[in-house]
């Protein structure tokens, strides 16, 4: 089931963000500070928040935003699903939720920054399958070695 935000979530975010294996110390930081940021100001298109939960477990969640100096444009900053949830249906049921909600919003353009890091792969592989495309690279964008890969995708 797709919910939204609410504090009751900052602590298993936090705890799903702990068991992803392919973030860093850094990147799950700057992930917390989004949710603490939605929350703190829940009437802010910042940082808008869907939740995939099963009972009481936080599946997976996805982040996004309105792009500033733009007209139509979001970020789509985080999508995370849990290990054991993966492969079930449940990243492509976040993304859904979230052009639809942007589509009623008046959104034309969603944009996503992943790694181009091996452990990546599958996760450029799978914004590929939803009709992202990949626009643009940035050769050793985070260290050497770690491009910066954007994807792009327009809503009809």
């Amino acid at each position: 089931m797709l919910a939204k935000l609410g504090p009751h979530h900052r602590a298993k975010v936090a705890s799903l963000l702990g068991e992803t294996p392919e973030f860093t110390r850094a990147e799950v930081e700057v992930a917390l500070e989004l949710v603490d940021c939605a929350l703190a100001d829940p009437l802010s298109d910042d940082y808008l928040f869907i939740m995939a939960e099963e009972g009481e477990r936080l599946l997976g969640y996805t982040c996004f935003g309105s792009t500033p100096m733009t007209e139509g444009c979001y970020d789509l900053y985080w999508l995370v699903v849990g290990q054991d949830a993966r492969r079930l249906g449940i990243g492509r049921q976040l993304i859904e939720g979230a052009e639809s909600l942007l589509a009623g919003l008046g959104a034309r353009l969603v944009r996503v920054e992943t790694a181009g890091l091996a452990s990546y792969a599958a996760a450029r592989a799978f914004y590929e399958r939803i009709g992202y495309r990949e626009v643009g690279r940035i050769r050793d964008f985070y260290w050497p070695g770690n491009d910066l890969c954007t994807y792009a995708k327009y809503l009809d």
